[in-house]
């Protein structure tokens, strides 16, 4: 490593993932032994990032072919992938990045130099959390991460621009935050109207409006939980949002309720009580950061967790038997935790 002077980081390509890889990233910028630390990004995910050291380190990648040029021109002499694409492991390999550390997965292990094998059992591999593996990839190139809690900046600036948001939407007072989407596709998707239930009977048990945002693509779920809500949860349909305007939503909000997805490592990052709505993923992949997450799911399916988009045998019955109840339970408790 006394050769490694420029050291890249290859960010994840998920929003939850990236969040989760920020201890990393900020370990890495901060580790005296680089002369130069660059962060390759998607450049729709270079939000996520914006306010803290990274930023002004970032590679903005604005698709998989200009990524080559970027990292050949970057002369980089080591890259760290948290990303646990196979392509990612090519392109630096086609860039001739001398020193190529990250999780030998997907056959992409002849692709690095410096790997990390996750452990197997009967043929298949043992799912543990990612940010455990983020943190082991760092441990190649002798980057010690002491903490694993996420990081993220809002400035006081995008504070108040959501907040007037919310004011020109009637929110005046505390709010529950409801992201239904989720960008990995439809299996992933608790159905609106339970949703809705949630809002409203959190509405009616703590008077905290429900609040409902969203990324790009995802307005039909949002207008979906409204429409279903008996006590007028806002969706936020017509007002712009992004990345960086969800960090101040989600850092304000006194409760978010979201499936797996990159919003619930938002909440993670702020301390925010966090009821996550959990379907065909493993709870292993992500079970960090859960001092103020309640996990819901469904553990007497023999098909789950299936990690599937789309629910292979048509009936998605881990999400759509997983009654708002048992979420509303949850909520209470992280209410009161926070109280």
């Amino acid at each position: 490593m006394t050769d490694v002077r420029h050291l890249i980081l290859r960010a994840p390509n998920w929003v939850g993932d990236l969040v989760m890889a920020t201890p990393i990233l900020e370990a890495a910028v901060a580790d005296p032994r680089f002369e130069r630390v660059s962060v390759v990004v998607r450049a729709h995910l270079a939000g996520v990032l914006s306010g803290g050291p990274c930023e002004e380190r970032m590679l903005a990648l604005p698709d998989r072919r200009a990524e080559i040029g970027i990292l050949r021109d970057a002369r980089a002499d080591a890259v760290m992938l948290l990303s646990n694409s196979v392509g990612a492991a090519w392109r630096s390999l086609r860039a001739g990045i001398p020193i190529r550390a990250g999780a030998s997965m997907g056959g992409r292990g002849l692709l690095l130099t410096h790997r990390v094998v996750p452990p197997v059992r009967d043929g298949r591999r043992v799912p543990i959390p990612t940010a455990h593996l983020q943190r082991d990839v760092a441990g190649l190139l002798g980057v010690s991460v002491p903490s694993l809690h996420p990081r993220l900046h809002v400035s006081a600036e995008e504070r108040a621009e959501v907040r007037a948001v919310l004011d020109r939407n009637g929110i005046r007072e505390g709010y529950v935050l409801c992201a239904p989407g989720a960008a990995f596709g439809a299996a992933k998707l608790w159905p609106p109207e339970h949703h809705a239930a949630l809002l409203d009977a959190l509405f009616e048990r703590t008077g905290l409006r429900g609040v409902i945002s969203g990324g790009p693509g995802e307005e039909d779920s949002m207008e979906a939980v409204a429409r279903a809500s008996r006590h007028g949860a806002i969706a936020l349909t017509a007002e712009p949002r992004d990345l960086v305007q969800l960090k101040a939503l989600v850092a304000g909000a006194a409760l978010l309720v979201v499936g797996d997805s990159g919003p619930r490592w938002y909440a993670a990052a702020f301390d925010v009580p966090c009821v996550t709505i959990l379907g065909p993923n493993f709870p292993e992949l992500t079970a960090t950061s859960l001092e103020h997450c309640e996990v819901v799911r469904r553990d007497d399916l023999e098909c789950s967790p299936c990690i599937r988009r789309r629910c292979p045998l048509g009936h998605h019955r881990c999400l759509r038997e997983l009654h708002p109840e048992r979420a509303l339970a949850a909520a209470l408790r992280l209410l009161e935790g926070a109280a």
